[in-house]
C-alpha cells in the first residue's frame, strides 16, 4: 500500500524502511542515523553512474556478439572468435600469477568442507531451519527419505515403523564403521563405550574390547566417563555425536541403545535476498532485512504447527562436551550464515534521489552490513567469531563488475566505521564473462574472495542468451554433458586452487534439484566433493544431512593437494557453443521439449506471481518434483526462445503448448486451496501472460534476466488484489 516518504539528506525513503532502519538496525549496530543516510547517499551518488555504465557496456557486448555471430554462421573458427573476444574487451588477458589473501576468514568457509544450504530469507521458518541445520538427526533424515528401501514391510507410513527403523539403524551403524571405525570390530556388535586414558573403549557383547582405529577421531563425551550420555567422534573436520541413553545399565547380553545420531550438516547457509524471494515493494524487502537482522542478534521466531501441535522455532544453541582429557569446551550449534544480495540490474523506488530508483544492491550492501554488525557487536557472536561478514554478490559479468562490489563494500565499511575487509564476497561464476576471466575476477577481490561457486542453472541460462544468433540449442538434458559445461565445473575448482582459495575460502558446487530423491543424490553428488569442491548446495535440512556423508567418505583437503597441479581447462573447451550441429529433432522430440519448458515456467511463475513463493518444489511433466527457482526459469524461457528466435517452434505452437500445460499445472495444484486456477481465463490469467512474456521477449531482455518481467506482473498483481492503483512498489525497466 501507499506508505509516508521520508526526506533525509536529499534521499527519499519509504517510511517502513525509514523506522526499521532507525528504530531496529541502528541501536544495536551503534550507528548515527544521520551518518547512515548521509553514507547510503553518498554511495548512490558516488557508483549510480558506474553501475549503469557497467550495465551498458552488458549491452553493448551482446549487441557484438549478436552481429558476430550473425556474420559467421557454421562452425566457429575459435582462433578468430578469441580474437574478436580479446578485440572488444570480452576476454582479458592473465595478469601475473598471483594468490588469494584474505585474512579472519571462519574455519566453517577456511578449512571444513561439507554442504551449504541456501533458502529464502523471507520465510523466516526456512531461514530458521537452514540456521540450525549445522547439527541433525541421521536416524530422522534416513529414515524419512528414499535411501533405504520401504519393501519387506519397511514402509515409512504414518507412524514409527519399528521394522523400518531397524533397517535405518543398520544402515548408520554402517556408516560408522566406514567413517569412524573401531580398531578390530564393529560399532553394530557395542554394549557399552567407555573413556579410559583419553581414549574411547568400546565394549562388545562377548567381554572383548576395542579401540576407534583412528584415535584422533574422538572428540570427547557428555557425562560420566564409564557411562557417557553422549559421544563425539570427528572425521575429516566433520563431528559425529552419539547420543545414548543417560540412565543405561550395562548389560552385555543386550546391544547398546544409540537413541540418536547427530550429523554436522549444513557447515553454512546462504539467506538469499535473490532468486529464491519474491520482494517487488517495501513490504517485502522489510521483511526480508528483519529476518537477517533477526538471525543476527539472535531474536528471530518462527510459530510452527505441527499436526495441531504449536511451538515457537528459535537459533539454537551451542553444544556442550568435555575433551577426552575432561576439560569442557563447546561446538557452534548453527551454521555459518552468508547473505547472498540482488543483482546489480535491479533497480528500486523504495528508496530514491533526485526522483530516480537506485540500485537495489547498493540499499542491500548497505542494510546487510548494518544488520551483520549486531553479530560483530556481540560479547557471544552467533555467527563469526572472527569478525567478518559473509556476502554473496551474484550475477556480476567479469572484473569490472568485481571490482565496482569491492570498492562498494570498502566505502560502505568506511560509512559505518569498520575496519577495511571485514566484508567477505562470495563471487558466483554463473554468467559466462566470469568464467573467462575468473582468475581476473578473484585478482580483484583477492582481499575479500571467500567463494566461489559454479551455478549451472544461470550459467546456462546466460550461455543461451551470449550465444543466442549463434543457432538453435541443444536440449536442457543434453547441455549437461556439453563442453562448455563439463570444463567450466572443471575450471572452477582448477583456477580456485591455482590462486590459493583452498584454506582461505570455498569452492563450491551447485544444486540438487530434486529434494525426493535422495537416494539419487547419495549416489552422484558425491562427484562434488571429489572434484575437489569443499561445499556443494543442496535443497533441505534433510539433504545436508545425507550429503555430509560424502565429505566423511572423500578427504576434501587431500583432494586438493592432488588437483593443484592440474592445469586449467582449455579456454577453447570453455567457449564450445551448445548449437545443434547435423540434429534432426522429430515433431515429438520438440514438442517433449518445449512441453517439459513450459510446464516448468508456468508451475513457478503461478506461484511467484499469485502467491508471492520465489522458491518451491514444483512438479515436472512427469509430476517429479524439482526445485525451481528464477535460475531455473531463466533457462527455460531462454532456451524456448532461442527455438523461437531459429524456427525449431512457431509461436503459434508455444502458445498452443502453453495453453495445454496451463491445465496440467492447474490439475497439479488442485489440492492447494490458496491457488489460483489459470486456464479458466487464460487472457485474465496475470501468471499466464507472464509466463509468455518471458518467453516471447525473451530474446531482448538483458541477459535474459526474468526479473524485468515479473517484477511489474506481480506489482500489477498485488494492485488487482487490493483494488487500488496506489501501491508503492519497485520499478525495474529495460
Amino acid at each position: 500500500m501507499t506508505h509516508k516518504r521520508i526526506h533525509q539528506n536529499n534521499l527519499d525513503i519509504d517510511s517502513l524502511l525509514y523506522d526499521l532502519v532507525n528504530n531496529e538496525i541502528l541501536p544495536g549496530a551503534g550507528i548515527d542515523s544521520q551518518a547512515f543516510w548521509s553514507g547510503l547517499h553518498d554511495i548512490i551518488d558516488l557508483y549510480r553512474p558506474r553501475n549503469r555504465q557497467l550495465l551498458r557496456k552488458r549491452e553493448d557486448f551482446q549487441k557484438q556478439l549478436d552481429e558476430w555471430h550473425q556474420s559467421h554462421p557454421g562452425p566457429v573458427d575459435f582462433t578468430k572468435y578469441q580474437t574478436f573476444l580479446q578485440k572488444i574487451g570480452y576476454l582479458h588477458n592473465a595478469g601475473d600469477p598471483f594468490e588469494v589473501i584474505t585474512e579472519n576468514v571462519d574455519d566453517e568457509v577456511a578449512k571444513i568442507a561439507g554442504p551449504q544450504l541456501v533458502v529464502p530469507i523471507d520465510n523466516a521458518r526456512y531461514a530458521l531451519n537452514a540456521a540450525n541445520a549445522r547439527w541433525n538427526s541421521l536416524y530422522d533424515a534416513v529414515y524419512s527419505s528414499d535411501i533405504v528401501s520401504e519393501e519387506n514391510g519397511c514402509a515409512r507410513g504414518i507412524r514409527y515403523n519399528p521394522a523400518r527403523g531397524a533397517r535405518v539403524i543398520s544402515y548408520t551403524k554402517d556408516f560408522l564403521d566406514q567413517a569412524v571405525p573401531l580398531a578390530n570390530a564393529s560399532h553394530a556388535n557395542v554394549v557399552n563405550y567407555r573413556v579410559q586414558d583419553e581414549d574411547l573403549v568400546a565394549q562388545m557383547a562377548d567381554g572383548s574390547e576395542s579401540v576407534l582405529g583412528i584415535k584422533e577421531c574422538f572428540a570427547g563425551y557428555f557425562g560420566a566417563k564409564d557411562l557417557p550420555s553422549k559421544i563425539l567422534l570427528c572425521n575429516n573436520g566433520l563431528h559425529i555425536e552419539l547420543k545414548l541413553n543417560d540412565h543405561r545399565k550395562l548389560d552385555r547380553n543386550r546391544l547398546l541403545e544409540v537413541r540418536d545420531i547427530f550429523v554436522e550438516s549444513a557447515i553454512t547457509s546462504i539467506m538469499d535476498l535473490e532468486d529464491s524471494v519474491v520482494a517487488v515493494d517495501a513490504e517485502d524487502k522489510v521483511n526480508a532485512y528483519r529476518n537477517w537482522l533477526g538471525l543476527m542478534n539472535g531474536s528471530l521466531e518462527a510459530e510452527i504447527d505441527k499436526g495441531g501441535v504449536r511451538s515457537v522455532r528459535k537459533l539454537k544453541p551451542d553444544r556442550d562436551y568435555l575433551r577426552p582429557d575432561g576439560t569442557p569446551f563447546t561446538l557452534k550449534g548453527r551454521g555459518l550464515m552468508f547473505v547472498r544480495n540482488v543483482g546489480a540490474h535491479i533497480d528500486t523506488d523504495i528508496v530514491t534521489l533526485g526522483g530516480e530508483s537506485i540500485p537495489e544492491t547498493f540499499l542491500d550492501a548497505m542494510l546487510t552490513v548494518a544488520c551483520a554488525m549486531q553479530d560483530l557487536n556481540s560479547d557471544s557472536p552467533l555467527n563469526s567469531r572472527m569478525g567478518s561478514i559473509y556476502v554473496v554478490k551474484p550475477k556480476m559479468h567479469g572484473p569490472d563488475e568485481v571490482k565496482l562490489a569491492v570498492d562498494l563494500f570498502s566505502k560502505v565499511e568506511e560509512h559505518l566505521g569498520l575496519v577495511k575487509n571485514t566484508v567477505k564476497i562470495g563471487i558466483m561464476d554463473e554468467e559466462r564473462r566470469t568464467t573467462i576471466n575468473l582468475s581476473e575476477c578473484i585478482r580483484v577481490a583477492r582481499e575479500r574472495v571467500v567463494f566461489i561457486n559454479t551455478g549451472f542453472l544461470d550459467r546456462t541460462g546466460d550461455e543461451i542468451h551470449s550465444v543466442m544468433e549463434a543457432g538453435s540449442m541443444i536440449s536442457k538434458n543434453q547441455m549437461k554433458a556439453t563442453p562448455w559445461l563439463l570444463s567450466y565445473e572443471d575450471n572452477n575448482v582448477e583456477v580456485g586452487l591455482k590462486v590459493g582459495l583452498s584454506g582461505r575460502g570455498q569452492i563450491g558446487k551447485g544444486m540438487w534439484a530434486a529434494p525426493d530423491f535422495m537416494q539419487g543424490m547419495i549416489r552422484e553428488k558425491i562427484a562434488h566433493p571429489r572434484s575437489g569442491a569443499n561445499t556443494a548446495w543442496v535443497p533441505s535440512p534433510t539433504a545436508a544431512t545425507l550429503h555430509a556423508l560424502h565429505y566423511h567418505m572423500v578427504d576434501v583437503g587431500q583432494r586438493q593437494i592432488q588437483l593443484m597441479g592440474r592445469s586449467s581447462a582449455k579456454l577453447e573447451m570453455l567457449l564450445t557453443l551448445p548449437i545443434m550441429v547435423g540434429v534432426d529433432l522429430s515433431p515429438f522430440e520438440i514438442s517433449r521439449e518445449v512441453q517439459n519448458n513450459a510446464q516448468g515456467i508456468l508451475g513457478y511463475v503461478v506461484r511467484w506471481i499469485n502467491q508471492g513463493i520465489g522458491c518451491s518444489k514444483v512438479p515436472d511433466i512427469n509430476d517429479v518434483a524439482l526445485m525451481e527457482d528464477r535460475a531455473t526459469l531463466r533457462i527455460s524461457s531462454q532456451h524456448i526462445a532461442n527455438w523461437l528466435r531459429h524456427g525449431v517452434v512457431s509461436r503459434e505452437q508455444v502458445e498452443e503448448i502453453f495453453r495445454s500445460m496451463a491445465a496440467v499445472v492447474d490439475r497439479q495444484n488442485a489440492t492447494d486451496p490458496t491457488y489460483i486456477p489459470m486456464s479458466r481465463d487464460l487472457e485474465g490469467s496475470i501468471a499466464f501472460q507472464t509466463s509468455l512474456d518471458l518467453v516471447f521477449k525473451g530474446c531482448e531482455l538483458p541477459n535474459g534476466y526474468t526479473e524485468y518481467v515479473l517484477h511489474p506482473r506481480r506489482r500489477e498483481f498485488k494492485v488487482a488484489q487490493v483494488g487500488s492503483s496506489e501501491v508503492e512498489l519497485n520499478s525495474i525497466s529495460y
